[in-house]
């Protein structure tokens, strides 16, 4: 939110409502939705509830969504937390380090309107800028699927970051998030047996 001050005046005018002059007051701001962006967001993460997805041809419609993301973000169209949470996930998907820059980006300004969830799309936006500029991720939440080799998290740091940081940035812990490989891993070698 983006605060503002109040300054108490001395007038005999009517009050509003009781006035603590030791608390801080902020003031709301009602932001339209982009029923747009919403659609588009929507479309994404259908594509990938999918049971059996197609990548062939969900890469060429994420291209498509993060091209009319750009020019919605552009055009000033996007304005609401959920515009840009929304949008977060579309550059998400993106295809190089400067989406997922991006996607961080546009989800701390989710946050900061109003959407303190998009904080767990903030961590996954900056893990995965971190792998992609060749550094190790250091929250987390990226977990790759070799063809030939188990479930893995690497390249992961896990000791820059402590776990009660992991939580309040509605990350897994790290025994949580072993035990997800684990279960990632075993439901690969059921899929793969005859």
């Amino acid at each position: 939110m983006e605060p503002f001050e109040l300054i108490r005046s001395d007038t005999k005018a009517p009050q509003l409502g009781s006035w603590n002059a030791d608390r801080n007051y902020t003031r709301s701001i009602v932001r339209p939705t982009n029923a747009e962006m919403t659609a588009i967001f929507n479309a994404d993460q259908a594509d990938r509830r999918a049971k059996n997805i197609d990548w062939s041809k969900v890469g060429p419609a994420d291209d498509q969504r993060l091209a009319r993301t750009k020019e919605l973000l552009a055009e000033g169209a996007l304005q609401s937390g959920d515009d840009f949470e929304h949008a977060a996930f579309v550059f998400q998907h993106g295809n190089k380090p400067d989406d997922f820059l991006q996607a961080h980006l546009l989800a701390m300004i989710a946050v900061a309107r109003g959407k303190p969830g998009a904080i767990w799309i903030a961590s996954a936006t900056l893990d995965r800028y971190l792998r992609n500029i060749g550094r190790p991720q250091v929250l987390g939440t990226q977990y790759s699927l070799p063809k030939d080799a188990p479930v893995t998290q690497e390249p992961y740091d896990r000791t820059l970051i402590p776990d009660a940081m992991r939580k309040a940035l509605h990350v897994p812990t790290l025994a949580e998030q072993e035990q997800k490989r684990q279960r990632m891993s075993e439901r690969r070698s059921a899929e793969k047996k005859p």
